[in-house]
């Protein structure tokens, strides 16, 4: 199996006559994504890349049968996207944008929760079951189908370990990006549970990073999974006080540093790499390979 996305689902996306949604369509259809209808109101009867546009989700969903969307609208308005979204149906929502308000982030996440739909995001990269199919902005050649579930705060470092892993010979189950913000949809700690249950998935590797405290939340669920964790942490030398990019990195005193990230997570259990290319030897060796 996999998590989250399971391959064939049908897909809309909204936002995609601009610049990033119509290429980031263009490359989920080369991957085999069934992108089956796009939204943008005012544009309703183009199409980009052989897909559909609609002025509404109600009608793409009601022409379509859409049960997943990615969000590529611009910050002021992805809340309002997403929120439409969810109001007609659909049950997987991957929020890409950057910059979104917090406030708007847990409007939307409070309406998820109602509604029983699974949000990832924002300022994500998405998810990828590898050889499936894509819900995002991932590089799909640096996949490969395979045992090993990624989870990531960082996208381009998330892809580094990606390709390492695939060069390697360990291919990905899923690979999902929580995002980079303070408040987000899934959480490093929820989608290692979905991990632990996933059958096709033998091990973990977690990519975080300095600042927030998503990873010492995690390391309880860490503690209890009876798969492999492997973690590699950005930001082990990054000078005191330093601002990382993510809005979410933000150390709060004796928390959210990289050596009580590292230490939660060893002592829960997992591997901690000190350097990324570390990671695929470690995993290896976990598998006994």
């Amino acid at each position: 199996m996999s998590i989250l996305l399971h391959g064939g689902e049908r897909v809309l996306v909204q936002g995609i006559t601009g610049r990033q949604g119509s290429f980031h369509t263009r490359r989920m259809l080369e991957y085999g994504t069934a992108v089956v209808a796009g939204v943008s109101p005012g544009k309703g009867g183009a199409s980009v890349e052989g897909v559909p546009v609609y002025d509404t989700v109600r009608e793409a969903v009601a022409d379509t049968g859409a049960i997943c969307g990615v969000v590529f609208v611009p910050a002021p308005q992805a809340a309002d996207a997403a929120m439409e979204a969810l109001e007609h149906g659909i049950g997987r929502l991957v929020l890409v944008t950057e910059h979104v308000p917090v406030h708007d982030t847990a409007r939307v996440l409070r309406r998820a929760r109602a509604v029983g739909a699974q949000v990832v995001g924002p300022n994500t990269f998405g998810v990828i079951t590898p050889g499936r199919g894509k819900l995002g902005i991932m590089p799909h050649e640096y996949y490969a189908p395979g045992p090993v579930g990624l989870v990531a705060r960082s996208g381009t470092l998330s892809y580094e370990i990606a390709a390492s892993l695939t060069a390697a010979g360990l291919g990905q189950s899923t690979a999902l990006g929580v995002g980079g913000d303070p408040v987000v949809g899934q959480s490093l700690a929820g989608v290692l549970e979905a991990f632990e249950a996933d059958e096709a998935t033998r091990a973990v590797v977690l990519v975080g990073e300095i600042g927030g405290t998503a990873e010492e939340e995690a390391a309880p669920v860490v503690s209890r999974m009876t798969k492999p964790v492997v973690a590699f942490l950005a930001g082990r030398t990054a000078p005191p006080g330093r601002r990382m990019g993510h809005a979410g990195a933000i150390v709060e005193g004796d928390r959210g540093t990289w050596a009580s990230k590292a230490a939660a997570l060893r002592e829960a259990g997992a591997a901690v790499a000190e350097l990324p290319w570390e990671v695929a030897d470690l995993v290896r060796r976990r598998l006994g390979r």
